[in-house]
């Protein structure tokens, strides 16, 4: 495999750049301005652009691997709520998808433009069925349960938490139905006090539980993964 992505260097590092501000304008809210602000003026969002992958989160997925190593050749890989693919791009390179070495399994509820070396279905994975059909499109039993899914934000920041930590508890519910013995679960979460029955859950039933921040986390964002390997099975 060639250079793994994410561990290019920004152009320009060196130097500051100049910082493009938005202005308030009829019909946008503060909220978007300053989304748009942060947008505009991040390194990481570049860098997505000048390599054609389909969002910034694919650093987030290439930096934790490059430190734990678990997406290896010929791995098959389920990514849940895979749109817009940044995910299930990084994942498909590094476990070589796309030369017919691995395997990338990839859901959401919205539409995903295809992508080389994924298998795309749109489908919730909540439904009964779910399982089956995914272990079919995968040809067996998953060995990694990826999920950077993220509820739409009301801007409570309680209620959020708990909508996020939701999606990651059904996330690792469904993660033991699917995958491996010896399986990796990789979710995203977010810093607060609920994630703790989610983390003994997940310490009864992997052998290693630990949280990760990659640097392409924004440093203010309570954003965390959760990343538990050495699935005991059901």
């Amino acid at each position: 495999m060639g250079r793994r992505t994410g561990a290019a260097p920004v152009k320009g590092a060196g130097e500051r750049p100049l910082k493009v501000q938005v202005k308030a304008g009829r019909g946008r809210t503060l909220s978007s301005k300053l989304w748009l602000d942060r947008q505009l003026n991040d390194p990481y969002v570049a860098r997505a652009r000048a390599q054609g992958l389909r969002s910034r989160a694919a650093f987030k997925l290439a930096e934790i691997d490059d430190r734990h190593r678990f997406l290896k050749p010929g791995r098959r890989v389920l990514d849940l709520g895979a749109a817009p693919g940044g995910w299930s791009q990084i994942a498909a390179k590094r476990v070589g998808a796309g030369a017919g070495r691995g395997q990338v399994v990839a859901i959401d509820i919205l539409e995903m433009e295809p992508l080389p070396g994924v298998t795309f279905e749109r489908l919730d994975f909540l439904e009964p069925d779910a399982p089956a059909r995914i272990k079919q499109m995968l040809g067996g039993e998953a060995e990694i349960v990826l999920s950077d899914m993220a509820a739409n934000a009301t801007g409570h920041r309680r209620t959020d938490h708990l909508k996020i930590m939701a999606l990651a508890e059904t996330a690792a519910e469904f993660a033991r139905e699917v995958l491996k013995p010896g399986g990796v679960f990789l979710a995203k979460v977010l810093q607060g006090g609920t994630e703790a029955s989610l983390l003994a859950d997940l310490k009864r039933d992997f052998s290693s539980v630990k949280h990760v921040k990659p640097a392409a986390s924004r440093a203010d964002s309570a954003e965390l993964y959760v990343l538990a390997t050495g699935y005991r099975g059901r």
